[in-house]
């Protein structure tokens, strides 16, 4: 039972380690990026709206992602913490920094109840500020389906919420400028890639 738990963790390591430097690799030869510039206080603003006071990490780690998305170069950005740290309340402000902008922002998620518990908590703050907010999955009725399509496609939705069905066939942005996996380490490579590049297409 020691070996099989320390090969599982070297096996972890050694994947987290790969992918580290995929996302170096990236950043080291990425290419040109739609210049999503915010107002000075939008990050500020953000904060003062959640339930919660941010840490300082918080802070810091949406300010890097707002001159990443202000500097016309293509972002690759991993954002790691603890159960609980507040990744994902970096992620709304990214969202918002995106949606205000004019552009498209998605969060692939890797199961059905998890990008539905995420639409749910998101939806009233973005709508509450005029950006459209939607939820794609697999198994939607037939009808819903095609109206969300219709909405991604004619830009009524801002913030686009869903699993890998977001990578579907079929699935056209209007300006998606702005793509997050969560929970990045139960998608495959493939997965991650196609979501990632499909701001280009």
């Amino acid at each position: 039972a020691q070996a099989q738990a320390q090969a599982q963790r070297r096996f972890a390591f050694e994947e987290m380690l790969l992918y580290q430097a995929a996302v170096r690799l990236m950043r080291d030869g990425r290419g040109a990026g739609p210049r999503l510039a915010a107002s000075p206080d939008a990050a500020d603003a953000f904060w003062r709206a959640m339930p919660f006071a941010p840490t300082g990490a918080q802070r810091r780690t949406l300010m890097e992602i707002a001159q990443d998305l202000a500097s016309g170069r293509a972002m690759a950005r991993m954002v790691q913490g603890d159960v609980g740290s507040g990744k994902t309340a970096v992620a709304m402000g990214a969202m918002l920094l995106c949606a205000q902008a004019g552009y498209q922002c998605a969060l692939m998620a890797p199961t059905d109840i998890l990008a539905r518990q995420h639409y749910r908590d998101m939806r009233p703050y973005f709508e509450a500020r005029g950006l459209g907010c939607g939820l794609l999955v697999s198994g939607m009725p037939a009808a819903q389906r095609r109206q969300a399509l219709e909405n991604l496609r004619n830009g009524t939705w801002r913030v686009i919420v869903g699993t890998h069905a977001l990578i579907g066939k079929g699935v056209v942005y209007d300006r998606l400028a702005l793509c997050i996996t969560d929970e990045q380490h139960r998608f495959g490579v493939a997965q991650r890639t196609a979501l990632c590049l499909l701001y280009t297409s």
